[in-house]
């Protein structure tokens, strides 16, 4: 059974690390993907909920639901951000600067959390931080011509990280209703959005981008999460931080396998620093065992 749920883990991580790929090839604007995304994903939790005959857990959803708001709101706002870093700089580069989102969480942890910032993660800090100098190029090339790119890709991550402070708030609330209801209101705050900024001349609708955006919404988000949470309470925290960076590593991969973007042994540099003190940053302490 845990093998199982490893292998759902894993699935899980592979498809998120296609986004990238899937994003950049869909012909529409960032905000109209993210919005499609939102809402395909809560109406497929939510069809899965009644396959399935699960109930709603209503008192902790209306507990909840201020701070579920906000928090999908600004999922929502953290996709458009991502999307847009696709577009003006590689699928690497900007997955390598959203995963600069533990960065934030530990700088931001004793103001928001009471916490203090140890040695191992203060480390983990100063080495992400030349990661992403190498990343972006500025060590060797000087000022990035993909500079806007990087800097969206690292506002992703600043308001993912907010996400994660404002989940840590939420509680006595299942995952999965949760995830539903924050796609939900992720999908539908950026809504009113794209209705006044998106023009009909903006709307693609051949049907290689149509297709792509249904696998985005279906699968690489409802059917995704479905998987993800359906493996992540079976399994220990040490082995989920382990498969978590399975997602960045196959975005790196895929940007220069398939689409051909070049990351430079700088960027790969940058890369194994970014993923390697993000992971570091997640594993456990073991304590030293004393004699008896």
């Amino acid at each position: 059974m845990i093998f199982t749920d490893k292998l759902k883990l894993t699935a899980s991580m592979c498809i998120f690390g296609t986004v990238g790929l899937f994003v950049k090839l869909i012909p529409m604007p960032s905000s109209v993907i993210a919005s499609f995304r939102g809402l395909c994903g809560a109406v497929f939790l939510f069809f899965v909920c009644l396959i399935t005959r699960r109930k709603f857990d209503l008192p902790a959803l209306k507990k909840n639901l201020p701070l579920l708001c906000v928090s999908g709101a600004a999922i929502g706002v953290n996709w458009i951000l991502l999307f847009e870093a696709y577009r003006f700089t590689t699928v690497a580069t900007a997955t390598l600067c959203y995963y600069m989102a533990p960065v934030f969480i530990i700088l931001f942890s004793p103001l928001v959390l009471k916490e203090k910032i140890t040695a191992k993660k203060l480390f983990c800090v100063i080495a992400s931080l030349f990661g992403m100098l190498l990343v972006s190029g500025v060590i060797n090339e000087g000022m990035p011509d993909d500079l806007r790119g990087i800097l969206l890709g690292l506002s992703a991550a600043a308001v993912y990280a907010s996400v994660i402070f404002m989940n840590k708030k939420i509680t006595d609330i299942p995952a999965l209703d949760k995830t539903l209801i924050q796609l939900l209101f992720a999908g539908l705050a950026v809504f009113p959005y794209c209705l006044l900024t998106v023009s009909p001349e903006q709307l693609s609708f051949e049907v290689r981008g149509l297709i792509l955006l249904a696998v985005l919404g279906i699968i690489h988000t409802g059917f995704a999460y479905c998987l993800y949470f359906g493996a992540v309470s079976s399994v220990k925290a040490q082995t989920v931080a382990v498969l978590s960076y399975i997602d960045p590593a196959l975005a790196v991969i895929l940007s220069a396998a398939v689409l051909r973007e070049k990351l430079d042994i700088y960027g790969i540099m940058g890369a194994l620093l970014i993923i390697g003190a993000a992971l570091f940053s997640e594993l456990p302490v073991q304590k030293k065992k004393t004699a008896e």
